[in-house]
């Protein structure tokens, strides 16, 4: 037993400082998708999505296709930050821990690019 308080204990065994980050990213990442969750629920019940023209159209739309962009762009990041955590928290040799937020970090980057270039091209009409 020591006669130390718990504070000089654990002093200089904090984090370091990169949680804090992340966990402010995910906070506003959800802030960010509450509104453009809304909205994109919204907009599918209006536009029917069985119905190829009529979703082409939409996404052709300006506001559309920059709310869609977003949208895509804080979905993914999000979940790649979910994500990170859960294998931060569960996985334990640390170069499987490494390896795998390194995977999940490209595949969250591929997805989001891939959205984002689907979008743009039928914005564009190309």
């Amino acid at each position: 037993m020591s006669l130390a308080a718990p504070l000089a204990r654990v002093r200089g065994l904090g984090s370091a400082r990169q949680g804090t980050q992340l966990w402010w990213q995910q906070r506003w990442t959800a802030i960010a998708l509450a509104p453009l969750g809304l909205w994109f629920l919204y907009s599918l019940l209006r536009v029917n999505p069985r119905d190829y023209g009529a979703l082409l159209e939409w996404i052709g739309s300006p506001l559309n296709a920059i709310l869609l962009i977003l949208f895509v762009a804080a979905m993914f990041h999000h979940a790649q930050l979910g994500v990170q955590v859960v294998i931060e928290d569960y996985v334990e040799p640390e170069w499987q821990k490494i390896g795998c937020v390194i995977l999940v970090r490209f595949l969250a980057l591929f997805a989001a690019l891939a959205s984002i270039l689907a979008i743009l091209k039928i914005f564009l009409g190309v």
